[in-house]
């Protein structure tokens, strides 16, 4: 069974940038792929990007097309989910989800009933 970390979290301002981490404690972590999602309060949970288990396909809501960019390094078990051009509404808190997958599978989901595995989140606040 797979754990997630997740850090980088913090306070923001508009146009800024932050970097998220997710770090896995599972030595088969490239097995899994990897989902970030985003709740913000009062909302309902939203799909950010996933990227699949070697890293060749990646995945993202439109919402933040052209500002994320999920990548991995599978050597140090570690997703990470780099913020730019950050806005207000990117305020949130970020989890990491994982599920595994059989080797050649590249898809990735971006419903988070298809994950298994999730972090404890961590807050994202971007002030205007």
């Amino acid at each position: 069974q797979v754990q997630l970390v997740e850090s980088g979290g913090g306070l923001a301002q508009a146009g800024g940038s932050l970097r998220l981490s997710c770090a896995a404690s599972e030595r088969t972590f490239s097995s899994y792929t990897i989902g970030w999602f985003r709740q913000a309060p009062g909302k309902e949970r939203e799909f950010v990007a996933a990227i699949s288990r070697s890293g060749g396909s990646t995945y993202y809501g439109d919402s933040v097309k052209g500002r994320f960019t999920i990548s991995r390094n599978n050597a140090l078990n570690t997703v990470y989910l780099q913020m730019n051009s950050l806005k207000p509404e990117d305020t949130a808190v970020y989890y990491c989800a994982a599920i595994q997958v059989s080797p050649g599978i590249e898809l990735a989901p971006i419903r988070a009933e298809y994950y298994d595995y999730w972090g404890q989140g961590t807050q994202v606040t971007v002030s205007s």
